[in-house]
């Protein structure tokens, strides 16, 4: 890295992925099938180097679904540590908004990357995705309805 102090350059890395919550009319929120992992995910993925994370979420979005739609308000940011296979991170969740009918018919999925795609209650997301994946979709639904922004370690609440 040219342009960086040395004091910088001694600092800890940390992964970062960001992700974008979509809704349909009746608020059931979207989740995806992965085809490279088990189980359900949300449409989003890593951040890549001199990416912000909203411009990565977008990014994709539109590799993953087709669709090119500028993420919403930030929903909640959560710091997970370590865990098999995986480096701590921070992780961020945007605000999709709900679809139109429109958008869902111009829904391609890239086939590398998903099977499927359904919209999920609240109460499913407990059996569908992992459960540092559910608490964190469920902390960014609680967010949006209330109009703010909310910080998780691990998916849960802090402070």
């Amino acid at each position: 890295m040219t342009g960086v102090s040395e004091h910088d350059r001694g600092l800890p890395r940390i992964r970062a992925a960001a992700g974008v919550l979509f809704f349909d009319a009746w608020d059931r929120v979207m989740i995806v099938d992965p085809v490279y992992k088990e189980p359900w995910e949300v449409p989003g993925g890593a951040v890549e180097a001199d990416e912000s994370p909203r411009a990565g979420a977008r990014r994709e979005v539109c590799e993953e679904l087709g669709l090119d739609v500028e993420p919403g308000r930030l929903l909640c940011v959560d710091w997970t540590g370590p865990r098999p296979e995986r480096s701590k991170a921070i992780v961020m969740l945007f605000d999709g908004g709900q679809l139109s009918a429109e958008q869902l018919e111009v829904i391609r999925l890239q086939p590398e990357e998903l099977r499927a795609f359904e919209f999920a209650t609240a109460d499913q997301l407990d059996k569908r995705l992992i459960p540092l994946l559910a608490r964190r979709v469920k902390a960014g639904i609680d967010a949006r309805g209330r109009e703010m922004t909310v910080y998780l370690e691990n998916g849960s609440a802090v402070g």
